[in-house]
């Protein structure tokens, strides 16, 4: 899971689940449309904060629930990864910033 939408929509179907609901129902409980909930699964859509905490209440979960992402060895490794990558860019980008300021012609100065 990359984005935060994602997250919501993996979490949301994991727990719509869980609680033996169907969009349908869940969308009722809530008060919402079951076309909205499933654009919310899909990650085509994101809740304002009120229907989030409908939907959480439908649920019988807090609202941050839906943004809990497991810590697992791969969360952990693709965080390491793009943490080095990250620190990979910056060097590069001070190597490249050190060199370009080396060769730059020297201003002569008239005698």
């Amino acid at each position: 899971m990359s984005n935060i939408r994602e997250v919501l929509a993996n979490n949301l179907k994991a727990n719509r689940k869980k609680c033996h609901l169907s969009q349908a129902k869940l969308a009722d409980k809530a008060g919402i449309s079951t076309q909205y909930i499933a654009m919310i699964e899909l990650s085509r859509q994101f809740p304002t904060p009120e229907v989030l905490e409908r939907i959480a209440a439908a649920l019988g979960i807090k609202s941050h629930e839906l943004f809990s992402v497991a810590q697992t060895p791969e969360n952990a490794i693709e965080r390491l990864h793009k943490d080095v990558i990250k620190e990979v860019r910056e060097v590069i980008v001070e190597v490249l910033e050190n060199t370009l300021n080396d060769n730059k012609p020297k201003s002569r100065k008239k005698k």
